[in-house]
């Protein structure tokens, strides 16, 4: 039986993948509304959505998971039938240095947001409900040369971050086997495409190439990856509220392994040719640096589940979504440039007033 849900709850949608979800949801479901609840750390941008002001069917409140009345009044106030949890810190070598806010805001944020969901689903004010958490193949450790996560593999963390995602992924499935509560959960390879944080990898390689700047590699630049299309990510979230059996669990994947300094290389090259620059020029900016550490070696993930269950499988090849990745970049160097300033930092107060994010 298909869920189909009339008003939806995004937390962290003024993210990367968050924004990315909204957009393509909402496209496929112009009746629905959406409400996305963002705290707008450094890596929400509010300019992300401005394709979506005025749009009736959207809502923006700005406010933190962990603030449980603010919580409550959101799913009680829009009728949430469906809640969409990306909202989470995210960056590996952040939470080496400063693993607090992570478990912060991933664990007991998390709870706290499941805890909210739980009352307001019992309360009966919707006849269905779902909640579903985004999460992370880091949450399975580091695999070997062969083999791929499955559903079953075991959990085992070996950052503050995947420590921290785990964490809230067992407190999802606690609700489900505690309560009945109709939650899902969805852990994906890594997201590349539009409005990527210049902090993460590919975007890095891009700004730097573009400013000649040196391109980091850690180690020895052969750690393995299996790379997802931010929109692919989407569809496969989308399928899995409306279809998924509550309780379910799935991986999401893009089928693209790729070495960490093959996929240097291929962004070297191609704006190699982009740029106008000599075969080559742009590799001579890469720069091994020391490995970070407990430096998953390699992740790639078994998406067959989804496949066989749900129908769902990745639309990008990375050769094809990469080359669209770099040219979107190149044609929004003035989203690039607010960002690496700060001065997206400042859209909110001009779009809602009040203070800076």
């Amino acid at each position: 039986m298909i869920f189909v849900p009339e008003s939806i709850l995004v937390t962290g949608g003024a993210g990367f993948i968050g924004s990315n979800f909204i957009h393509s949801f909402m496209a496929n479901n112009q009746r629905c509304m959406v409400t996305n609840l963002d705290c707008l750390t450094y890596a929400g941008n509010l300019e992300n959505l401005t394709a979506l002001e005025g749009n009736p069917n959207y809502r923006f409140v700005k406010g933190d998971i962990g603030d449980t009345e603010l919580v409550a009044g959101v799913l009680a106030g829009q009728k949430i039938d469906a809640v969409v949890h990306f909202a989470a810190e995210s960056h590996v070598d952040r939470s080496i240095t400063g693993p607090e806010i992570f478990i912060r805001t991933n664990v007991l944020g998390t709870q706290i947001l499941l805890e909210e969901s739980r009352k307001h689903w019992q309360s009966g004010l919707v006849p269905d409900f779902r909640f579903l958490q985004i999460s992370t193949d880091e949450v399975y450790g580091s695999l070997g040369d062969t083999g791929y996560f499955t559903e079953e593999t075991p959990l085992a963390a070996n950052s503050p971050y995947s420590a921290s995602k785990a964490g809230a992924d067992l407190l999802v499935r606690a609700y489900h086997e505690t309560f009945g509560m109709p939650t899902l959960n969805t852990r994906c390879s890594n997201n590349y495409g539009p409005y990527h944080f210049p902090e993460k990898l590919i975007p890095l390689l891009i700004h730097n190439i573009i400013n000649k700047k040196p391109l980091p590699v850690y180690g020895d630049g052969l750690n393995v990856r299996d790379w997802l299309h931010v929109r692919d990510h989407a569809s496969a979230i989308e399928t899995v509220l409306k279809a998924a059996a509550p309780g379910s669990v799935y991986n999401i994947g893009g089928n693209n392994e790729w070495k960490n300094i093959d996929i240097v290389n291929l962004v070297c090259d191609l704006l190699d040719e982009r740029l106008e620059r000599a075969e080559g020029e742009n590799r001579t900016l890469i720069t091994y640096v020391k490995d970070r550490p407990g430096h998953d070696r390699r992740y790639a993930i078994d998406a067959s589940r989804l496949k066989n269950d749900l129908g769902w499988s990745p639309s990008f090849t990375f050769e094809q979504g990469i080359a669209e990745t770099i040219d979107w970049y190149l044609a929004n160097q003035k989203w690039v440039e607010e960002v690496t300033s700060g001065a997206y930092r400042d859209y909110y107060k001009k779009q809602y007033g009040g203070g800076a994010a």
